[in-house]
């Protein structure tokens, strides 16, 4: 019998609830192996000071998620897992809860009518090969011209051919991805990165390599020192306040990048998913080292999340193998939501919703820091979120309870770490997500937790 108990004083309410998502967790992590026995019900009951009733049905919720099997006169025993990672986002809006967990742009009925209009048009004038066809080189060229011109909004110059259109940004980042790191390679990238490159460099086969960062992004000498260490394939970076800690690299911080990347001679994919949204900011990377970089971008974070369209920009040397990864992955972007990306950059309503947002951004970041007044957190102007370290002892996930039991959902920090070193407990919280009257509810809770002592809830049970 496993060793292990859950810890009372961070249960919540509902108690069942709470001790099944520690025993989950505990099961996720490692802690609790397959084929471990769980203490009988009665007995967990005794130890946390639960009723038996209580511990049954965390118990029955486990045995319903899959992780535990209950053996009639045995007991309750881990199931082999799969082990997945957690998402730092709910996965649906919960009746009154106020979200700023999800990373999202601020949406108004404008957009929604706009998508609408957009729609009414399509359903007039759609092209028969965006209908019909069934190769990506028949639908695409006159789209990879349009996507010229937003990217030289980006900064950046390159030619049609090598611009492949996506489903967005995720397919963009696993696309490029594949084209640079075969399996069993490893990958560099930010120590407090990007959420979703951890499970997928898992499923592709990839380790990822944790670099040491500052205000500025990732450190070069760091990076060098990586690369010198192992054999590092490609950098993955994010320099332009889509990161966690929203900070913008500089043009100097870029070029010392860029260099250490041709003196060890890796690939670099860089995301760049709020593209023209963040003002006077440098050159993109790929604008500096055009012959080793694939850069993406998207429209779902900074136009409207439903145009789920991308565009991923690679060198000569890799054309070949993203069109080939994409066209096993994904086969091609969905046509008829390009032909609204292409037409509304081609008539000017792609730069307006951006500027839009820009603006709305800047009310939003007014009220972050009006109601946090005091309190240091990391933002940018045109950051989707803040990223807030939580001192004095604070927890993560004492911290993430606290603020969901009063009804606001924010993001443990972390769900971003890629590397254990010189790592400070926080939390992502979304600007963007609802309203500007439930953001200033939401973050008036996280102020006020932030005034409160650094403890466990008490539960009564």
């Amino acid at each position: 019998m496993t060793l292990w108990r859950p810890d009372i004083s961070s249960l919540t309410r509902p108690a069942y609830l709470s001790l099944a998502d520690q025993i989950a967790r505990a099961i996720g992590d490692g802690t609790l192996e397959a084929g471990a026995r769980l203490p009988t019900h009665r007995k967990m009951a005794e130890d946390l000071h639960l009723s038996v009733q209580t511990v049954s049905r965390a118990y029955e919720e486990l045995i319903r998620r899959g992780m535990l099997s209950g053996e009639t006169g045995r007991g309750s025993f881990v199931k082999a897992q799969r082990r997945e990672i957690d998402q730092p986002y709910l996965p649906e809006r919960l009746g009154e809860v106020i979200d700023l967990s999800i990373l999202k742009p601020v949406c108004e009925k404008m957009h929604h009518e706009r998508l609408k209009k957009a729609l009414g048009w399509l359903s007039e004038t759609l092209p028969a090969s965006s209908a019909l066809s069934f190769r990506p080189n028949v639908v695409f060229p006159r789209h990879r011209t349009t996507a010229v011109k937003w990217l030289r909004a980006c900064g950046l110059d390159v030619p049609a051919s090598n611009i492949s259109i996506t489903n967005g940004a995720t397919a963009a980042m696993t696309v490029a991805i594949m084209s640079v790191a075969p399996v069993g390679s490893t990958i560099a990238t930010e120590a407090t990165g990007h959420h979703t490159l951890v499970p997928l460099a898992s499923y592709l086969g990839l380790t990822l390599k944790g670099i040491a960062i500052d205000d500025q992004g990732i450190i070069p000498e760091a990076l060098d020192a990586a690369c010198k260490e192992s054999s590092i394939r490609a950098l993955f970076v994010q320099p332009a306040a889509i990161n966690p800690h929203a900070t913008v690299m500089g043009s100097v911080r870029r070029a010392q990048i860029v260099e250490v990347a041709r003196k060890r001679d890796i690939a670099i994919v860089e995301s760049d998913i709020l593209g023209p949204l963040v003002e006077d900011r440098p050159p993109p990377i790929a604008a500096l080292a055009p012959e080793r970089t694939l850069y993406f971008t998207s429209f779902t974070k900074t136009v409207v999340p439903g145009l789920r369209i991308g565009y991923l920009a690679a060198p000569d040397r890799y054309v070949a193998a993203v069109a080939n990864r994409h066209l096993v992955s994904n086969w091609m972007a969905t046509p008829m939501v390009a032909e609204i990306a292409t037409r509304w950059v081609e008539d000017g309503t792609a730069m307006e919703l951006v500027e839009w947002q820009r603006e709305a951004l800047r009310r939003r970041h007014e009220i972050a820091s009006q109601v946090l007044s005091g309190t240091f957190f990391r933002s940018h102007p045109q950051s989707l979120h803040i990223w807030l370290p939580l001192t004095d002892g604070r927890t993560e996930e004492t911290f993430v309870a606290q603020a969901r039991l009063q009804n606001v959902a924010i993001a443990p920090g972390a769900s971003f770490r890629i590397s254990q070193e010189d790592w400070m407990p926080a939390v992502r919280i979304s600007l963007g997500s609802t309203t500007e009257e439930e953001l200033l509810r939401g973050l008036t809770v996280v102020g006020s937790l932030l005034q409160g002592d650094p403890e466990h809830l008490l539960l009564a049970i």
